[in-house]
């Protein structure tokens, strides 16, 4: 608020109004006790992770470490998720397990011969999730400068603990992520090149929506779902889903299971749709807002350097590949932060030029600075 962090932008008071609405939402459907507990711990994974990265990234160098930072965690868990996928035991949890209580070893049917890796997550998708969504930041900021080597081996590592996932949101984002940047690449010399991927996507959508007898969505999800179980369920999520969100609009349901087929499962894997149900249109248009708003204003924004233009187009392409992924995955506990903490990393790119005073001002004296050549 003293103004050392940039100006308050859109989405910085959009994500409070999102943890106020989620707050008063569950006060009114269930009480002031559960609003004040699970609201304020809303408040806590939304706004503190959100904030921390306003405040943290303020230049080049600071988002450069922070991508440096969980590339590095990528890793450090790989040994463990290649022994766990090859044998089936989950020996990050089991160690952890002998000192404090960890999340349940979440076991679920091996895909071609190896075991779905969960890591220290809670779940298979959540590591996927954490793995895919650095592979175009990891690709683009820390092989800027790096030997095509160095560049493509730790793009390949990051893909390699993605695959071990299993996971058919969190591989198709990766696969979006790499089509993304190969596009950029090939037509690197022509101005308009994403006004025209634009353009395609707006016409496939038109298509898809005109000419087949499912909705975009249900044509994602059938398609590029690893079984066809998978992709059903899906789409009965999101048709139980939005009666539950007519039914019940303005608050939503709170944690209240929503109506549905006995024989269906209670989860709602689908973040862009959980927040509708939960807690109402309101809520959820907010976290759409929240996501467009960062996306388009880092895109538009004008006065860029080439570092930083570097820098912001797989930030983009990550934000993107996020979105993808949140179709077929709800984000909660570490993933969910992550995504929040990546929302305010950029925020530095709307303070180049007219508040490159307030820049200078927010970085403090002899800060550790990580040089993109020696990494």
């Amino acid at each position: 608020m003293n103004g050392k962090a940039g100006r308050i932008r859109t989405p910085d008071i959009l994500v409070i109004l999102f943890c106020l609405w989620c707050a008063i939402s569950l006060a009114v459907v269930h009480d002031a006790a559960t609003s004040f507990q699970s609201g304020g711990m809303m408040a806590i994974e939304t706004m503190g992770a959100y904030f921390l990265a306003r405040v943290l990234i303020r230049n080049e160098q600071q988002f450069h470490g922070m991508v440096k930072a969980i590339f590095l965690i990528i890793l450090l868990l790989l040994p463990f998720s290649l022994y766990e996928a090859a044998t089936g035991s989950n020996i990050a949890l089991n160690t952890f397990r002998s000192v404090l209580p960890t999340q349940i070893d979440y076991f679920m049917a091996p895909r071609w011969g190896l075991r779905r890796v969960q890591s220290v997550f809670d779940h298979p998708i959540l590591y996927g999730v954490f793995c895919t969504s650095v592979f175009a930041l990891v690709h683009k900021v820390l092989g800027r400068n790096a030997s095509p080597l160095r560049r493509w081996g730790r793009s390949i590592l990051v893909f390699l603990a993605t695959f071990l996932s299993m996971s058919s949101g969190p591989l198709s984002a990766l696969v979006v992520q790499a089509l993304l940047m190969s596009w950029g690449w090939f037509l690197r010399d022509f101005r308009y090149r994403w006004h025209v991927l634009a353009a395609f996507f707006a016409s496939l959508y038109t298509a898809v929506s005109l000419l087949s007898n499912q909705s975009f969505f249900e044509f994602y999800v059938h398609y590029f779902a690893f079984s066809q179980d998978t992709g059903w369920d899906r789409i009965r999520i999101w048709h139980y889903g939005w009666l539950s969100v007519f039914n019940h609009p303005m608050f939503g349901i709170g944690h209240n299971e929503y109506q549905r087929p006995e024989w269906m499962e209670p989860s709602i894997d689908m973040f862009w749709l959980i927040n509708f149900v939960r807690f109402g249109y309101i809520a959820g248009i907010l976290m759409v807002l929240i996501f467009g708003w960062v996306f388009f204003s880092t895109a538009l924004k004008k006065g860029l350097n080439e570092q930083q233009n570097d820098y912001r187009t797989p930030f983009l392409i990550s934000i993107i590949g996020i979105f993808t992924v949140g179709w077929t995955v709800h984000f909660w506990n570490a993933p969910y932060l992550l995504i929040m903490f990546y929302l305010g990393s950029a925020s530095w790119i709307q303070d180049v030029g007219g508040d490159a005073g307030q820049r200078r001002k927010a970085i403090p004296k002899g800060p550790v600075r990580t040089s993109v050549a020696s990494s």
